[in-house]
């Protein structure tokens, strides 16, 4: 199986769904991460050059953690706009890679417009991404890949219809987002809280919802055609 995640900046992946990355890789399944933007205004210190290449190559390093392929898209921090350019770029991505499950964000619940517009994209090209007439660099996908959405930041106005025990690769999933370093002094100036605080707090409620240590959670889009298994490819 090919499992698919979309970050609208370098460190959402690890973020919210690094866990479940992980177990989908350790059980054999090829993993990818797209990162949208190059998370240029990510700092309070760096010029915008200056943390966009630290952000890639941290970006970069966590994928590699799990041996998940990496594809860095590279718009602008902040701002993501559906425009036919971008549109095309996301089709051709989701064609390099071909796969059967995307996590992406929340379109309809999540707070920022980078994390919304993505996953919007996502939705708004989930059949394009098969249509042979739509011709990008990449072969048409053969099927049209299932969408799960994961957590908001917080869980703010996220109903989760599925949840990953993440516990037995929680170590793994820490040392994914420690290599987002960058961004625990930027969380500090915006938000007065290190990566680490969101972490503990978000995933270990999680598991408490569904009886386990730690968790991660998604709700599954809505779509023509439903995958044939009851609950889609989702939870590992």
């Amino acid at each position: 199986m090919r499992i698919m995640c979309f970050s609208p900046h370098p460190d959402d992946s690890e973020l919210f769904c690094g866990g479940t990355l992980a177990k989908y890789k350790a059980q054999g399944h090829d993993v990818a991460v797209a990162v949208m933007t190059r998370g240029d205004v990510g700092s309070p210190t760096l010029s915008r050059e200056e943390i966009a290449a630290v952000r890639e190559k941290e970006a970069r390093a966590a994928s590699a953690i799990i041996g998940a392929e990496f594809f860095w898209l590279g718009y602008d921090d902040e701002f993501i706009y559906d425009s036919r350019e971008v549109r095309m770029h996301v089709i051709d991505i989701l064609r390099q890679f071909k796969p059967d499950i995307v996590l992406c964000p929340d379109k309809d619940n999540d707070y920022h417009p980078d994390h919304t517009r993505t996953g919007q994209l996502i939705w708004d090209t989930h059949v394009m991404a098969a249509v042979r007439l739509i011709p990008t660099d990449h072969a048409a996908c053969k099927r049209i890949h299932e969408i799960w959405y994961y957590d908001t930041p917080a869980g703010i106005g996220f109903e989760p219809e599925a949840y990953v025990d993440i516990t037995d690769v929680w170590d793994t999933k820490l040392k994914m987002v420690e290599c987002h370093r960058s961004q625990d002094d930027w969380l500090q100036h915006i938000y007065g809280y290190p990566a680490k605080y969101l972490l503990e707090t978000q995933f270990r409620f999680r598991g408490y919802q569904c009886g386990c240590t730690f968790a991660e959670a998604f709700r599954k889009a809505r779509m023509y055609p439903q995958s044939v298994a009851r609950h889609g490819l989702l939870p590992v």
